[in-house]
């Protein structure tokens, strides 16, 4: 009994059920089986015709809403008081059927969003009166201390108040690289604790937390924001006008009523009103295959049009894998090559990735076999200290050496300054107890820019690199990746100002970028495209479009999605009009009778949503290589 009762609270399976029950009545009704008394395409009427009269109804009392629904219980109606019961029964069993798969196509688009976002733990370590227990994450208050072992997802934001750890913020920010954090230092939800365990006090928890930020987007996500989504509901309500005076006048002028019901039936501006809201939540679920986020319908429509993209260069170009690019050494008895083998021993049970990194570069310039270190240990915040070869290696930050008491001799911090000073990460590296040198490792140009970019002049969208890097480094980068306009040493009010100067020009641009400080550009474009996730809640406040996935080859196919989506909208609405038109003259002439007349026009809507939902399966052709071709760059660079 309990799932009989389960079973008709759920909408979905219910209204499946009614279809069901509504079309094999229908069939009854058409072939007259059985010689009912009672005409079965009631059935249909009610299961699936009475809603639709409710809904109708109570859209006029509260808001006066003139839509679909009015025109489609007035031939309901007008086809049951002349006994056309089966036309009645099919209008309302092809409207219920298409409400239905107009709602499967938005549930599959918002299913696909919500596969972005399902990365809240289900649980939470919280210490209370100095004991550890676990407890649903829902449950987690502001001002609650909680525990983070490694390996754990971070429930809720927060400040650390003890302990250091690395942690891989790539959910959030797309940022591949573990962030060292420690006392003080803020920590967001869906983030993973990778190394050391801390204690934290939450700070925003629930909706406030970033987690449920990315929810809010997806809900952002309403095709009725779109323009043309508005221009489509203002001809459906002149259509009904229009069909309640087109009816009236032929009922008049041919004492028919049969025609003037007909009209009712074929004038319901269903296939128009659905033209538009599926093609653009269709888009947005295809888009969301890709790591795609549109927060709006209207950002799709914008983005057809756009002729330049703008790029920010840090965490869109590049995309922060580091590559060693200089290996110094500041001790006679120590060779570069034996600075760089010690060091990736002591790293070799590391899992960070600078350590990682080293590792890397030397099995790749060395058949030699890395010596295993005798001991080993893992400073959160730090770096390393390992025992290799009967000597004691510190490889981590300047903080390490010193906290180590161990002094770095001014040369070798002039030359680190250097390369830091060209964007550069440094490990710093003490051998028994004395610094001797130092390994410079730097982000690496995304492998796929130059063909992402060639992909968008393909499409005759011109790229545009807006960055604050001095003129030498930012031409540099547009080198390589095939960008022909770059304006250098941007501020934040620069790129705005640039991209206005652009679109004063009617050269519409979408702005890539991923910071704070590229927020005002990514107001200020035709549209605003983040990098990174949720990335900073500045940029992604600021942006139309979010790349969850962080890649940036996806942005070809975006470009291709939007101008098919719009495409798809202006065939529906083009079919839908001519469909509707051409029935209404059938119908005013006779020629069309109520269930012929039905059968047309629902067979449009159907015909519509099936069209727009193509756009799920949508694939650009653009082909990319699969080569991985990572350039180290780390030539006065800016990697803030």
């Amino acid at each position: 009994m309990q799932r009989i009762i389960d079973f008709f609270k759920d909408e979905e399976k219910r209204t499946l059920l009614f279809l069901i029950l509504s079309a094999i009545a229908l069939l009854i009704s058409f072939f007259d089986i059985g010689h009912f008394k009672i005409d079965a395409a009631w059935i249909a009427i009610i299961f699936c015709g009475l809603p639709i009269v409710k809904g109708a109804l109570e859209g006029l009392i509260r808001e006066f809403d003139i839509k679909a629904d009015v025109l489609v219980s007035l031939a309901l109606i007008a086809a049951v008081l002349i006994g056309e019961n089966f036309a009645a029964g099919e209008v309302a069993f092809i409207m219920a059927l298409g409400a239905l798969l107009e709602d499967r196509t938005v549930a599959k688009a918002r299913a696909g969003i919500e596969k972005l976002i399902q990365l809240t733990p289900p649980t939470a370590r919280i210490l209370r009166n100095g004991k550890e227990s676990i407890i649903p994450a829902e449950k987690v208050q502001v001002a609650d201390i909680l525990r983070v072992l490694p390996g754990e997802t971070i429930a809720a934001d927060g400040v650390i108040i003890s302990g250091r750890t690395s942690i891989n913020q790539s959910v959030m920010t797309g940022e591949s690289l573990p962030v060292d954090k420690g006392m003080g230092d803020e920590v967001s939800s869906g983030t993973v604790n990778q190394f050391g365990t801390f204690d934290m006090k939450a700070t925003k928890v629930g909706e406030n937390s970033s987690l449920q930020r990315m929810i809010r987007l997806v809900e952002s996500a309403d095709a009725s924001k779109a323009k043309i989504v508005g221009m489509a509901d203002r001809w459906a309500t002149w259509i009904v006008v229009i069909a309640l005076l087109s009816a009236v006048g032929t009922w008049i002028a041919t004492g028919e009523v049969i025609r003037a019901v007909t009209i009712l039936v074929v004038f319901c501006p269903c296939a128009l009103v659905l033209a538009t809201p599926t093609a653009i939540m269709a888009g947005i679920g295809n888009a969301t295959k890709f790591g795609i986020l549109v927060r709006e319908g209207d950002a799709l429509e914008r983005l057809s049009k756009i002729t330049r993209i703008a790029f920010d260069k840090t965490g869109t170009l590049t995309h922060g894998k580091p590559a060693v690019v200089g290996v110094e050494s500041f001790h006679s008895d120590i060779s570069p090559e034996r600075l760089l083998a010690l060091t990736a021993s002591a790293e070799l049970r590391s899992e960070h990735p600078l350590g990682k990194a080293v590792i890397s570069h030397f099995r790749n310039k060395s058949n030699i076999s890395l010596a295993e270190p005798q001991k080993f240990t893992m400073l959160a915040g730090r770096g390393v200290k390992a025992a290799v070869a009967d000597e004691i290696i510190l490889a981590g930050n300047a903080e390490l050496l010193i906290e180590n008491a161990v002094a770095i001799p001014d040369d070798m911090l002039g030359k680190a300054s250097t390369y830091r000073n060209e964007g550069c990460t440094i490990i710093y590296v003490a051998v028994n107890d004395a610094g001797v040198g130092f390994i410079a490792l730097s982000d690496t140009l995304r492998g796929d820019s130059a063909e992402m970019v060639q992909n968008l002049h393909d499409l005759n969208i011109e790229s545009i690199l807006l960055t604050g890097d001095n003129p030498q480094a930012a031409s540099h980068i547009a080198k390589h990746v095939g960008i022909g306009k770059v304006h250098p040493e941007c501020l934040p009010e620069d790129k705005m100002s640039i991209i206005e100067q652009y679109q004063n020009k009617n050269e519409m641009v979408c702005m890539v970028g991923d910071g704070i400080n590229d927020a005002p550009a990514l107001k200020k474009a035709y549209v605003g495209l983040a990098m990174g996730g949720i990335g900073s809640d500045i940029a992604v406040d600021a942006a139309d479009i979010t790349l969850v996935s962080d890649d940036i080859k996806s942005i070809p196919h975006l470009l291709r999605l939007s101008q098919k989506t719009m495409a798809t909208i202006k065939l529906n609405i083009v079919l839908s009009l001519l469909l509707n038109f051409a029935a209404i003259l059938f119908a005013m002439t006779g020629t069309l009778g109520p269930v012929l007349g039905a059968l047309v026009h629902n067979v449009g809507s159907v015909a519509v949503i099936i069209n727009s939902a193509f756009l799920l399966n949508f694939k650009s052709d653009t082909k990319y290589s699969r080569l991985n071709t990572h350039k180290p760059i780390c030539s006065n660079l800016d990697l803030s």
